[in-house]
């Protein structure tokens, strides 16, 4: 448990006149006019949603879910109730696509832009039209409910088109963004074996065009064993010229389009815990695990955390940064539930540069913003103040997110971003959710103040404790523990995907990487504090080993996939680690080595491994330092023990426990609190 002390947050934003309309408190009313209820506030909502099974059913209602059988009850679990061991909403029969495309009119439901700023607009009308298109391709190419289809995919219009016709027939999706590298992709396509991918062929990133045509015939070749029926080629993002890349069992787009017979349009009815995606996580340990998400769940919980949290409204325009192989892009295209315009952005928020990313914002009238505390430290170290771009005038919320947002930071870009649309302070938020549960733990509605640096609230259904290492809360404490989940909801995952089995399982591996600490509760790995003053909280950083520079989060295990499959000759073992000292803004990654007697590390070296993970995972995880070490510190049963190497170089000072081999090894890492900053 850490000790760090709580400080008390700045007030930064207080909720406006009209905070009694906004969506939650509308919800509030509902439930305490439904159920002869007096809930006075968010905290006694957010009570009654964690300890009442019917506050799904009122959500059910009120959100609006397109069903065409509905649930008997809320959820049926067994005799003990474990979060996975619950069915949800049994007997309802929904589809996924079908919902987020309610809407079948001339509004604006997804505006594309690059990076040259070129938008083109879509309506729900012609967004419905290409998943049509998409869908008689798929039927008549043979894929059936419960395929899988992978995508290595920019944030397109054919992303957003191919995931929803996927889903229309009942298959599961799952994508990766074009800048993964090839082990990276084959790492976690290889466990879904899908039917088809779709694979782009050369694409523009910070103004830099990229040819990937040897990446698509090595995943191809990788795919072919696996049961991979067709590769199809996408089109240039550079020329929008079709491939002329040959591939064993391969076509273009164009070309796989055109075999669709023109049939209608049909959303397969299916039970509420149907397959939806895979997910990944940041494999810290092995391969990636794929991480399974029902149709219903998935839908329920996000269209929950735009409706009360970001009180996104038919009439806004939203636009969350984000790659299509993040829990984000679930997030992003998640709007088209409510009838609201997303925006789809594929490019860096930095190219050509930030004040013409902020103008981009300002001229498509963004009314929903969603961006990282990287690029708000862009900002400040930049001194780039928004009102010197544009005047924002639609923008009334901004959520950031993917890493921790410092007070410091949070109220320098409130500061910033000042008024809003009628003089109305903008709310800017800090959110905190997981890949694991493709949701919300934590958020902010408008009914509450935000204080710098805070979440603002737990956010509803979401029974959140804090633990210490026994599993006793200590919420009340203002101490640090795990973040924990005590009570199931809806987005709890069906399983990892066996690779064996090709299905779901809530097995071993699952009860590991959850419910290890503390039985029937689940672990999400982040340290968290509570403000018994104002009932706001701050994550503190990871609990484990996952590396989140810039936002980017990734895992050391892929790493050291790299590492052993083309270093081993020369490197014996290896830690990767994240530094975060008191004075620093963002994670620096830092990746140990200890070296056989047949290697050294010298400069050549140290660029050929930084080039070997940039081609087989990307530029995004090269580490930022490296260095040679005497001894890894392992445990006894033969771990690399991250977490206290993180600490050191961190400038803390953990006490080795009784099942570290050799306690030794960490007095060679102190060093390191001071040296990273001076050698690069």
């Amino acid at each position: 448990m850490s000790s760090r002390p709580f400080q008390q947050g700045k007030l930064l934003w207080t909720p406006p006149q009209t905070a009694p309309f906004a969506s939650v408190e509308v919800l509030r009313r509902a439930i305490n006019r439904k159920h002869g209820l007096n809930l006075k506030n968010y905290f006694d909502l957010y009570e009654y949603s964690v300890n009442n099974d019917t506050f799904w059913s009122d959500i059910w209602q009120d959100l609006g879910i397109v069903y065409s059988v509905p649930p008997e009850q809320p959820k049926k679990s067994g005799p003990l109730e474990h979060l996975h061991q619950v069915s949800w909403f049994p007997g309802a029969r929904l589809n996924y696509a079908e919902n987020l495309l309610r809407r079948n009119d001339d509004a604006i439901a997804c505006t594309t832009i690059d990076e040259a700023y070129v938008a083109t607009d879509y309506t729900y009308k012609q967004l419905r039209g290409l998943v049509a298109d998409m869908a008689a391709a798929l039927r008549v190419n043979g894929l059936n409910t419960g395929d899988r289809v992978a995508a290595v995919i920019s944030n397109s219009i054919t992303a957003i088109a191919l995931m929803l016709a996927t889903t229309s027939i009942g298959a599961i999706y799952t994508g990766t963004a074009p800048d993964m590298g090839a082990k990276g992709i084959l790492d976690r396509y290889t466990q879904v074996r899908p039917k088809f991918i779709f694979i782009e062929t050369e694409t523009t990133y910070a103004g830099a065009r990229r040819n990937l045509d040897a990446k698509v015939a090595e995943v191809a070749a990788g795919l072919s064993y696996s049961g991979l029926r067709t590769a199809v080629l996408l089109p240039s993002r550079v020329t929008g010229k079709p491939s002329s890349l040959k591939v064993p069992n391969s076509m273009t787009l164009d070309k796989f389009l055109s075999t669709g017979d023109g049939r209608p349009l049909v959303f397969e009815q299916l039970p509420f815990s149907h397959p939806l995606v895979i997910l990944y996580s940041s494999g810290t340990s092995g391969a990636p695990k794929c991480i399974v998400h029902s149709a219903g769940g998935l839908l329920l919980q996000v269209k929950k955390d735009l409706v009360y949290g970001f009180d996104i409204r038919p009439n806004d325009t939203f636009f969350q940064f984000t790659t299509t192989g993040w829990m984000m892009w679930m997030l992003m295209i998640g709007a088209l539930s409510i009838g609201a315009r997303t925006i789809a952005y594929d490019g860096s928020p930095f190219y050509p540069s930030v004040p013409a990313f902020l103008r981009m914002v300002d001229e498509q009238m963004v009314s929903v913003l969603g961006l990282s505390p990287r690029f708000m430290a862009e900002l400040q170290g930049k001194s780039i103040l928004p009102a010197s771009v544009g005047k924002f005038e639609a923008l009334h919320s901004i959520a950031v997110g993917g890493a921790i947002f410092t007070p410091p930071l949070h109220e320098w870009t409130q500061n910033a971003f000042n008024q809003g649309k009628n003089g109305t302070p903008i709310r800017v938020f800090v959110g905190i959710g997981a890949t694991d549960v493709c949701a919300a733990y934590g958020s902010s509605v408008k009914s509450l103040p935000i204080y710098a640096g805070e979440i603002s609230c737990k956010v509803l259904g979401m029974k959140i404790e804090v633990f210490d290492p026994q599993g006793k809360n200590i919420e009340h404490t203002g101490q640090a523990g795990e973040m924990v989940v005590t009570r199931p909801h809806p987005s709890v995952p069906l399983g990892f995907w066996d690779a064996d089995s090709q299905k779901p399982v809530p097995g071993p591996k699952f009860e590991q990487a959850y419910f290890d600490m503390y039985p029937s509760v689940w672990r999400q790995g982040d340290f968290m504090v509570t403000n018994p003053k104002t009932n706001g909280y701050l994550v503190l950083g990871r609990s484990d080993g996952v590396l989140n520079p810039k936002g980017i989060r990734f895992g050391s295990g892929e790493i050291y996939s790299i590492l052993e499959s083309s270093f081993g000759s020369l490197i014996e073992e290896s830690i990767c680690v994240g530094q975060r000292r008191p004075q620093d803004s963002d994670e620096t990654v830092l990746l140990f080595l200890k070296m056989r007697k047949s290697g050294s590390l010298n400069d050549e070296l140290i660029r050929q491994i930084k080039g070997a993970i940039r081609n087989g995972l990307s530029p995004r995880h090269c580490p930022d330092h490296i260095f040679e070490v005497s001894q890894i510190p392992m445990t006894t049963n033969g771990k690399k023990i991250e977490i206290a190497v993180k600490q050191i170089v961190s400038g803390q000072n953990p006490k080795p426990s009784g099942a570290v081999a050799n306690p030794e090894a960490f007095k060679e890492y102190v060093k390191y609190f001071t040296m990273a900053k001076a050698k690069l």
